[in-house]
């Protein structure tokens, strides 16, 4: 394997253990092939299997010097808020001071199941500032809120810790959340250039409204990376798999962020092996089926990501900035499969996204 040479990319991200991960002890080396070709920042998402996003980000702190780590996300109704708290500040010293705490809404419907209530933006905003109160200090008393009642929440009068809150949003209302009182956000993957612009606009709003600068909340784009340097059956996998995974699970959000027809989504619920399928397609599904299922998906949709060459990967990326972001997450590939994309980067990086911080929460 070929490293890249130069300072670290703070603007470019990962996922590690992206998608369906039956060994989580592949972070160890994910994280350390990110870190050593230049990777800025290492994102974990949560899976209640064997991605456990605590767990997880602190082994990624554990082999890491200098690279970001975040949650991307975790929910905060599936732990006490002492314990999102303790979690977060002790990332953050473990890693000093490169970790961000992000936050999603997740899925109603599965945790009625667990018997929890479904997430609200009211929630959302009481949880974030009950977190900022415990990381810098203070004892809360007698908390009624959205986010629960907690007659005693301290963690350590002495604290002041600034540790950014990071929130994965995907309609309109969740961006413009996020504009109004998170540090940084990311999107999500399978955004038109026209989505993207969209929830820029949202953000932005919401910030407005808050009184806020627009340009303080950090943007992360989420754009699935899969060079043709990838073999044929796995990009298949990592493009089509992954958007019928995506579309199966939150489709008609999808479809209405992105203008796209209605009618094909239906189409593609309706196909009988889509229909009939069990698990998730990105991880179960042979080649046949997803050759077949590639049929169901228009090319305009599979469009929004980067594709092609190493080269064309780059520029793809680069594209992405030129919308406004400012960080891009290559999604989708192990850092080992992005070298060579990384290699192309290098050599067409705008200067505008050169003095980001390592912690992908702060924008400066």
């Amino acid at each position: 394997m070929t490293t890249s040479a130069g300072h670290q990319l703070n603007e470019l991200g990962f996922y590690t253990l992206a998608g369906h991960s039956e060994s989580p002890r592949d972070l160890v080396d994910e994280v350390r092939v990110a870190e050593r070709i230049g990777l800025g920042a290492a994102f974990v998402s949560e899976r209640f299997n064997t991605k456990e996003a605590a767990t997880l980000s602190g082994a990624a702190g554990a082999v890491s010097e200098s690279i970001g780590i975040a949650t991307a996300a975790t929910n905060h109704n599936t732990r006490h808020p002492i314990v999102t708290a303790t979690v977060a500040t002790t990332m953050h010293r473990l890693t000093g001071g490169r970790f961000a705490l992000g936050l999603g809404r997740g899925f109603d419907a599965m945790f009625r199941g667990l018997g929890l209530d479904p997430i609200t933006s009211a929630q959302l905003e009481d949880i974030a500032g009950l977190l900022r109160r415990l990381w810098h200090g203070e004892t809360v008393l007698r908390h009624d809120g959205p986010a629960g009642r907690y007659p005693y929440l301290a963690q350590d009068r002495d604290f002041d810790e600034n540790i950014p809150l990071l929130f994965v949003a995907l309609g309109e209302k969740s961006l413009e959340l996020a504009g109004r009182c998170m540090d940084a956000v990311v999107l999500h993957t399978y955004y038109s250039e026209e989505a993207v612009s969209r929830a820029l606009a949202a953000i932005a709003r919401g910030a407005q409204a808050a009184g806020r600068d627009p340009a303080s909340v950090r943007v992360w784009s989420v754009l699935a990376t899969v060079s043709d340097e990838i073999p044929e059956a796995l990009r298949l996998r990592k493009t089509v798999g992954r958007l019928a995974s995506y579309l199966r699970g939150y489709g008609d959000l999808m479809v209405r962020v992105n203008d796209w027809d209605p009618a094909v989504l239906t189409r593609f619920r309706e196909d009988p092996l889509v229909k009939g399928f069990q698990g998730a397609i990105d991880g179960k599904a042979t080649t046949a089926q997803l050759e077949h299922i590639a049929t169901l998906i228009p090319a305009q949709w599979l469009a929004t990501s980067a594709t092609g060459s190493p080269s064309q990967c780059a520029q793809a990326v680069v594209d992405q900035f030129d919308l406004g972001v400012t960080g891009v997450i290559l999604h989708g590939a192990t850092p080992t499969e992005l070298v060579p994309v990384v290699d192309a980067y290098r050599q067409i990086r705008p200067s505008t996204v050169r003095d980001l911080p390592a912690n992908p929460g702060w924008v400066a």
